[in-house]
């Protein structure tokens, strides 16, 4: 290896340290903070405690959000694993003109801003007549969680080898039997992949769910708005760090069933 090609390997691995600490750092802070006995964000904390974590329990409207949240992300991720998986298969398997257009379209809501998306999807709910909160929630999470099926799924059948399904068929499956047993085993990993980005970006969804909540319909990033506007205090930070723990155990699990070098390649 040259001087010049180890120089750029060292440039490499330091980009990538800083990008690491640049993202990690607020995430470390967060949890530290929570675990602090001061009523203001203080690092380091005086001492430690758990007192922000106990306050969870009677944290007014925060256990209805949560509630919300996990509603609408787990039937958002229900519905876009079906449509999109549908979709995928009819980009993959379809000859019709058009089709990089249409796969474009279907991830066009991750290349927008998302206050644009939802004023749009605001003003479209308003022409089609479809005023109630809850129902225009769950409709925006399913076009916000859309694209993550469709682009994880799209890339996973573009490697399956569906001449598989045939010799299933030549073995005394029926075609339905044969998608269950041969397709939906072998898209397993993308299901898995796609399923758990969707449900998470529909539970951090802020720019979109902003749009479509009233008083009695709040999911957990607008209630947590909300408490930091009324009471500033590190309990934000016991609630934020319980998102963090999700998102690592996701990945755990993720990577326990898929394995996290198969679970990049997606």
């Amino acid at each position: 290896m040259t001087p010049i090609e180890h120089l750029g390997r060292a440039v490499m691995w330091i980009a990538a340290l800083f990008t690491v600490i640049f993202l990690m750092t607020p995430l470390v802070v967060t949890v530290a903070v929570s675990f602090g006995s001061s009523s203001v964000f203080s690092l380091p904390p005086p001492a430690w405690s758990m007192r922000w974590y106990d306050s969870l329990a009677g944290t007014r409207g925060l256990w209805p959000a949560l509630l919300t949240s996990i509603e609408v992300a787990a039937f958002s991720t229900v519905v876009a694993l079906a449509l999109g998986t549908l979709c995928a298969i009819a980009l993959v398997r379809g000859r019709f003109p058009g089709r990089d257009a249409i796969a474009t379209f279907l991830v066009s809501p991750l290349m927008l801003p998302g206050l644009v998306v939802g004023i749009a999807l605001l003003q479209g709910f308003k022409a089609a007549g479809l005023r109630e909160a809850y129902s225009s929630l769950l409709i925006a999470h399913v076009i916000i969680t859309l694209p993550y099926v469709v682009r994880t799924v799209l890339g996973a059948l573009t490697l399956f080898d569906f001449s598989l399904i045939d010799a299933a068929r030549t073995l005394g499956c029926s075609y339905p039997k044969a998608i269950m047993r041969v397709l939906v085993p072998g898209l397993g990993p993308a299901f898995l992949t796609s399923g758990m980005f969707a449900f998470l970006a529909s539970m951090d969804n802020y720019p979109i769910s902003i749009f479509f909540t009233d008083a009695w319909t709040k999911t957990l990033p607008i209630q947590m708005l909300q408490y930091v506007e009324e009471n500033p205090d590190p309990t934000i930070a016991a609630i934020s760090s319980g998102l963090v723990l999700l998102v690592v155990l996701a990945l755990l699990v993720s990577g326990r069933l898929v394995g996290l070098r198969k679970l990049a390649d997606f």
